[in-house]
C-alpha cells in the first residue's frame, strides 16, 4: 500500500566448512499499529569459534532483541528501547558465563557479535558491537556503515575488543540516517564479506528482482567458491516504499505520548469502556475496563497525577509493560497485546478476579501448613521467572500478590523491578534507591546495597512467616537498623514455640531464608521451596543454638517462671515448717495452797 513502509527481505545462512553454524539472524515485520510506532527490526549475530556455547549466545541475542524490542513502550525512542533491550540481554549472557565452568576464560563464554537495524518511518537506526557488518547500497555504491571492533595483533592474529556477553558493561555503537526509496541494506558476517567483493554484492543484488532469498544464497556460494572457511550469513533489506509526510508527523505524536486524564465509569478511552476504579495510590491509578474489540475485561493502569514530573518514576512506569511482556509464566501477571494505536501513556494487563494475599490472610488467620506451602511455591515459581531473566522484583509483598478463585497465585506490579544492566542507565541517584515496602525489604537495602535474588528470597520468606504466624520475623526492627552492627543484633523469633504444629525443620528453613546476612541465605528460591517440604538433614543433625540466642524473650519468660516457681515453693515450705514446730510455753503450777 502506498504511503506505508514496505520492504523486501532476503536471507541465507550456512555452516560452510565448519561442523556447526554459530551464526543466527532474523527479521520481524509487524502489522499496524506497531509498524508505524516501532518499525521493522533486523538482526544478525556471529558466535566466536573458541566457545562451544557461542551459538546459544547468538540465538539468544537475536531472538531477545526481536522479541523484547516490540515489547518496549511506544513512548520510548528507538535508541532508548534498543539500548535497554540489548543491555538486558548482555547482562543475561554475561551471567550465564559466570555460572559456567569456564568463568575465567572469556573466549569460552556466551559471547557473540551483533549488528541490528531498525527502520522506522523514514529513518534507519543502526546498533553494532563486534565485527559483523551493515552496508548500504545507494547509487551503485557499497558503503560500510559499521566499524569493526577487532584488535589486530599481527597480519594473521586478532581478537574481538567488544562483543555481547564479554563484559558486564555493554558499549554499543549507534547511528541513525535518513532512508530513501530504493536503498538496500546488507548485513553480513566475516565469513562472507572477507571473501566477496563490493562489485559482486552490487551486481548480484541489482539483478535479484523479487527473489532476494536466492540472491543471498548466491552470495554465500560465491564466498565458499572464494575459499571462505567460516560460517556464512547474509541479510538483504530493500526499501520499496516509505511513509507519507502525514504518517511521519503522526510518528512524532506516537513517540511523545501525552498523559491520560483521570478516568471515570462509562468513559470511552482509546477503545476501552471504563467500568469502575479498582485502586488508587500515590504511585498509580487502576481501572477495570472492557476492550471494545474483544469484549474482554482488562485492567488499565495510568501514571500517578502527583508524580508525572518525576523522570525516574516515569522511567519505571514505562518499563513495566516491557518487563511483563518479557516474562511468560503462569504465576506472573500477563500483559494485554496492543491491536490499536495508542494515544496516551498507560499499561493494560489481564484482569484477575480474585483477592490480594493481604485480604486472604485476613480471611484465613490460621491456615494449614500445606495450604501455605502451595501458595508459597506458586509465588516462588513466578519469582524464579524473574531471576532467570536477570531481573529482581524488589517489591514482593502480600498486596502485590493476587489469588484467583481457582487458587492460582500471580505476582503483580513491576514498578520496582530491577533489570540487570539497565539500572546503569537510570537517572543519577536512583540506582540503589529503596523502592520496595520496608516491612518486606531485605536488610541489605537499608545499608545502601544493591539487591540480589537472595533479596527477593528474603521477602518471600517473610511472607511465609507471616502467613504461618500472623506476624513478622523481626517485627519492624529491620527498617530501623541502619548499620551492620545493628542488624547483627537482630534475633529471629522462633515460630515453633508459639505454634507447636509447625515442624522445627520448617522453622529452620524460614530462619535461614530471612537471615540478615544475604550470604547465609539460600542461593536459589528453589532450595527454599524444597526445604519447606523435605526435612533438611543439616537442620535435624545440627545442634540448635541456645534458647537465649534463638528467642531471648522466651528465655527470660522461662527464667522468670522458674524463679517464680522456686520462690513459691520456698514460701510453701516455710509455711509448712511454721505449722510443725510449736513454740515452748512456761509450766503451769497446779499445787493446792498449804493449809495451816
Amino acid at each position: 500500500m502506498s504511503g506505508h513502509l514496505q520492504v523486501a527481505v532476503g536471507q541465507a545462512s550456512d555452516k560452510g566448512r565448519k561442523p556447526v553454524n554459530q551464526d543466527f539472524h532474523g527479521v520481524y515485520i509487524p502489522h499496524e499499529p506497531q509498524l508505524s510506532s516501532k518499525g521493522i527490526a533486523v538482526a544478525m549475530a556471529d558466535g566466536i569459534s573458541s566457545s562451544d556455547v557461542s551459538h546459544i549466545a547468538s540465538q539468544a541475542a537475536v531472538t531477545g532483541f526481536l522479541e523484547d524490542y516490540f515489547c518496549t513502550s511506544e513512548a520510548w525512542s528507538v535508541k532508548k528501547s534498543v539500548q535497554r533491550v540489548l543491555t538486558a540481554t548482555n547482562a543475561w549472557l554475561y551471567a550465564q558465563a559466570r555460572q559456567g565452568r569456564d568463568y575465567y576464560d572469556k573466549d569460552r563464554g556466551y559471547v557473540c557479535t551483533l549488528s541490528a537495524l531498525v527502520i522506522k518511518s523514514t529513518t534507519a537506526h543502526l546498533f553494532h558491537v563486534g565485527d559483523t557488518r551493515i552496508y548500504r547500497i545507494r547509487d551503485q555504491e557499497l558503503e560500510q556503515l559499521t566499524h569493526d571492533h577487532r584488535l589486530w595483533i599481527s597480519a594473521e592474529k586478532s581478537y574481538l575488543s567488544r562483543a555481547m556477553g564479554i563484559d558486564s558493561h555493554l558499549e554499543l555503537d549507534y547511528r541513525c540516517m535518513a532512508v530513501a526509496k530504493g536503498d538496500v541494506f546488507v548485513l553480513a558476517t566475516d565469513g562472507v564479506y572477507e571473501f566477496v567483493s563490493s562489485r559482486c554484492f552490487i551486481d548480484r543484488i541489482g539483478q535479484s528482482g523479487t527473489d532476494l532469498d536466492a540472491t543471498a544464497g548466491e552470495i554465500i556460494v560465491e564466498a565458499l567458491r572464494q575459499g571462505s572457511d567460516d560460517n556464512l550469513s547474509v541479510q538483504i533489506i530493500r526499501i520499496d516504499d516509505l511513509p507519507t509526510a502525514q504518517a511521519s508527523e503522526l510518528l512524532v505524536t506516537l513517540t511523545e505520548l501525552p498523559f491520560p486524564p483521570l478516568l471515570e465509569a462509562r468513559m470511552q478511552f482509546d477503545g476501552y469502556s471504563i467500568i469502575r476504579p479498582l485502586h488508587a495510590s500515590s504511585r498509580s491509578h487502576l481501572y477495570l475496563a472492557v476492550d471494545n474489540d474483544t469484549d474482554m475485561q482488562v485492567v488499565i493502569k495510568i501514571p500517578s497525577i502527583d508524580l508525572r514530573g518525576d523522570s525516574a518514576y516515569l522511567e519505571r512506569f514505562m518499563m513495566e509493560d516491557w518487563i511483563a511482556r518479557r516474562i511468560n509464566n503462569a504465576h506472573v501477571l500477563k500483559p494485554c497485546s496492543h491491536t490499536r494505536r495508542r494515544n496516551y501513556v498507560y499499561v493494560v494487563s489481564e484482569f484477575i478476579d480474585g483477592q490480594t494475599l493481604t485480604q486472604w490472610m485476613i480471611d484465613h488467620p490460621k491456615p494449614a501448613l500445606e495450604t501455605v506451602r502451595g501458595i508459597v511455591e506458586q509465588i516462588g515459581k513466578g519469582l524464579r521467572a524473574f531471576h532467570r531473566l536477570e531481573m529482581l522484583h524488589q517489591d514482593l509483598r502480600p498486596e502485590n500478590i493476587m489469588i484467583d478463585p481457582t487458587g492460582t497465585v500471580k505476582i503483580i506490579d513491576f514498578g520496582s523491578t530491577r533489570v540487570a544492566g539497565v539500572m546503569d542507565m537510570m537517572p543519577v541517584g536512583t540506582a540503589n534507591q529503596l523502592l520496595g515496602t520496608a516491612q518486606y525489604s531485605a536488610p541489605e537495602y537499608f545499608l545502601g546495597g544493591a539487591g540480589t535474588p537472595r533479596s527477593d528470597l528474603f521477602s518471600l520468606a517473610v511472607i511465609t512467616y507471616q502467613m504461618l504466624t500472623g506476624r513478622l520475623p523481626y517485627g519492624a526492627k529491620v527498617a530501623q537498623c541502619k548499620t551492620l552492627a545493628e542488624q547483627n543484633r537482630l534475633r529471629y523469633d522462633d515460630m515453633h514455640y508459639d505454634h507447636p504444629a509447625i515442624p522445627v525443620w520448617v522453622d529452620d528453613a524460614v530462619r535461614k531464608a530471612v537471615h540478615c546476612n544475604p550470604h547465609k541465605r539460600y542461593e536459589d528460591v528453589a532450595e527454599f521451596l524444597y526445604d519447606l517440604r523435605q526435612p533438611n538433614q543439616k537442620f535435624i543433625n545440627q545442634s540448635r543454638p541456645p534458647l537465649l540466642e534463638r528467642n531471648p524473650l522466651l528465655f527470660w519468660k522461662v527464667v522468670s517462671s522458674m524463679l517464680a516457681i522456686t520462690v513459691l515453693a520456698l514460701l510453701i515450705k516455710i509455711n509448712q515448717s511454721s505449722q510443725i514446730v510449736k513454740p515452748l510455753q512456761a509450766p503451769v503450777r497446779t499445787d493446792s495452797p498449804v493449809q495451816s
